[in-house]
């Protein structure tokens, strides 16, 4: 299951108000519709019963932003800048519809996006960490301190308990409770 991020197609026709704002703001409009059904399930914790509703209540409003858009589109120069994003926008129509069929997918991506953002950013300052396998190193910690995060585990308890722990056993224990997901305080 591919499923397209509304995100990117509201970022893109943000960049396009300058040019056609009337046009871009309805898009805009019409693309906060599933947003605001999207928050609506999310208070009430719907969970499994996300893809029956998305299924009753999302037929419209994810696809009313194609419909508009093939208009934009006719009017609109294709080398403009509303031209290319109304194109990229059908082009990618299939995924963007996809999501009313399950109820795991969300929308956008923003939640993995800024996820990953600090290590989009720290890749730049650890390209020159000094001795090459400290790059290595580096990275396990930052794994470790990441997935200590994840699992609502103190890094700092978790690393200090863990190299405490760590020397007394043997290459026979059971090194799962170790790991951030089984970790528990001694």
């Amino acid at each position: 299951m591919r499923g397209g991020c509304w995100a990117r197609a509201r970022r893109k026709f943000h960049e396009a108000i300058d040019e056609r704002p009337k046009a871009a703001n309805l898009v805009l409009k019409v693309i906060g519709k599933p947003y605001r059904l999207e928050a609506q399930r999310d208070e009430a914790n719907v969970g499994e019963l996300r893809a029956a509703l998305r299924q009753e209540h999302f037929v419209r409003p994810l696809h009313w932003p194609k419909r508009i858009v093939a208009g934009l589109a006719r009017q609109a120069l294709p080398q403009s800048q509303l031209g290319k994003v109304c194109t990229d926008l059908l082009n990618h129509s299939a995924v963007l519809v996809a999501h009313q069929q399950h109820s795991i997918t969300r929308i956008d991506n923003n939640l993995v996006e800024n996820a990953i953002r600090p290590s989009a950013i720290g890749k730049k300052n650890w390209l020159f960490i000094g001795h090459p396998a400290a790059g290595q190193r580096s990275a396990i910690i930052y794994s470790l301190v990441v997935s200590c995060q994840r699992h609502g585990k103190d890094p700092l308890a978790y690393l200090r308990d863990v190299l405490h722990r760590r020397p007394a056993m043997t290459n026979q224990d059971d090194l799962t409770p170790l790991t951030p997901a089984g970790w528990q305080p001694s």
